[in-house]
This record gives C-alpha cells, sequence and structure tokens, in this order.
C-alpha cells in the first residue's frame, strides 16, 4: 500500500493536492511508502506553514490542521 497526504478541498472533498513537477514538464502526485513517512512529511510542512504565518507571510486562517490527513491508496 501507499499513503498520501489530502487536503479537505471545498469542491472535491479530500485529495491529494501534494505534486511533484519535473524538469521535463511531467507532474505526478506525490505518495509515500508507509503513513509514518507521510505523517513526517505533513507535520515537516504544517511546521513551515506555522513559520510562515508568525514571520506574517501567510494569513493565520491557513493553518487548520483539520484540512489535512494521512490515506492509504492504491494497490502496493
Amino acid at each position: 500500500m501507499r499513503y498520501e497526504v489530502q487536503t479537505n478541498t471545498l469542491w472535491n472533498g479530500w485529495v491529494n493536492t501534494w505534486r511533484i513537477e519535473y524538469l521535463d514538464g511531467t507532474v505526478e502526485y506525490e505518495t509515500f511508502p508507509n503513513s509514518a513517512e507521510a505523517q513526517a512529511a505533513l507535520n515537516e510542512y504544517l511546521d513551515d506553514l506555522w513559520d510562515e504565518i508568525t514571520a506574517g507571510q501567510t494569513h493565520p486562517d491557513a493553518y487548520d490542521i483539520d484540512r489535512y490527513r494521512v490515506a492509504k491508496v492504491g494497490a502496493p
């Protein structure tokens, strides 16, 4: 199984919005081999977001941890 970080969007519900964009122009959605790695990536993202908020670069409303989750997806 693979895991992904999902964001709860207004129109599409829970979706993976984390993308990897390659130099050749191709794009794929980021996934992780286990839930621990996905959670660590989410924690790092939320820490960075909090740093932006405390620096005044991002509005505090952006920090809503209930909008994110780690979910199991696809086949192994």
